[in-house]
C-alpha cells in the first residue's frame, strides 16, 4: 500500500500558528509507515523546517498597511520523498546570496535557511503566482 498523500494548509501570517504547523508536521512524520529511520528525529526535523520556513515568511512577507495575508503550506509524500512547500506573498530571496554561515554572519540573519538546508536534501526558492515559494525535499530511506 502506498503512503502517497498531500495536505494543504492555509493560516494567517501570524506567529501564533507556528506551533500548530510544527505539530502537524510532526504528526505527518510519525505516520509514514515505510520510514525505517528514527521517527522522533524525523518528526523533530519536520517541525523545525516548517517553523523556520513559516517564521521567515512571517518576518519577510508581512501584510501591507494592516492587511492580513495567509501563508499556504503544502506537505506531500510523493514517490517515497517528503515534499514541503511554503508559499507567501513576499519578494523572495536567493539562498545562494546569503553569507556563508559563521558565528558572526548568523547573528545578522540566515540561520533559518541554513538550518533548513542542513536538514533537507533539496531546497529551492522561486517566485510563484505573485509571491514566493520555498520547496524542500527530504529523501526517506
Amino acid at each position: 500500500m502506498s503512503d502517497n498523500f498531500e495536505i494543504d494548509i492555509k493560516v494567517p501570517n501570524q506567529t501564533r500558528y507556528l506551533s500548530l504547523i510544527g505539530k502537524i508536521g510532526e504528526d505527518i512524520a510519525n505516520t509514514i509507515r515505510r520510514y525505517c529511520g528514527d521517527r522522533l528525529d524525523l518528526a523533530y526535523q519536520v517541525n523545525l523546517v516548517l517553523t523556520e520556513a513559516m517564521s521567515n515568511a512571517i518576518q519577510h512577507a508581512p501584510g501591507a498597511s494592516g492587511e492580513e495575508h495567509q501563508i499556504h503550506i503544502n506537505i506531500a509524500i510523493i514517490n517515497d520523498n517528503l515534499h514541503i512547500k511554503v508559499y507567501d506573498r513576499g519578494q523572495g530571496f536567493d539562498p545562494s546570496a546569503l553569507p556563508e554561515p559563521d558565528a558572526k554572519g548568523l547573528e545578522e540573519g540566515g540561520r533559518g535557511i541554513f538550518i533548513i538546508q542542513s536538514i533537507m536534501d533539496s531546497v529551492t526558492c522561486h517566485k510563484d503566482n505573485g509571491g514566493h515559494v520555498i520547496e524542500m525535499i527530504k529523501y526517506l530511506p
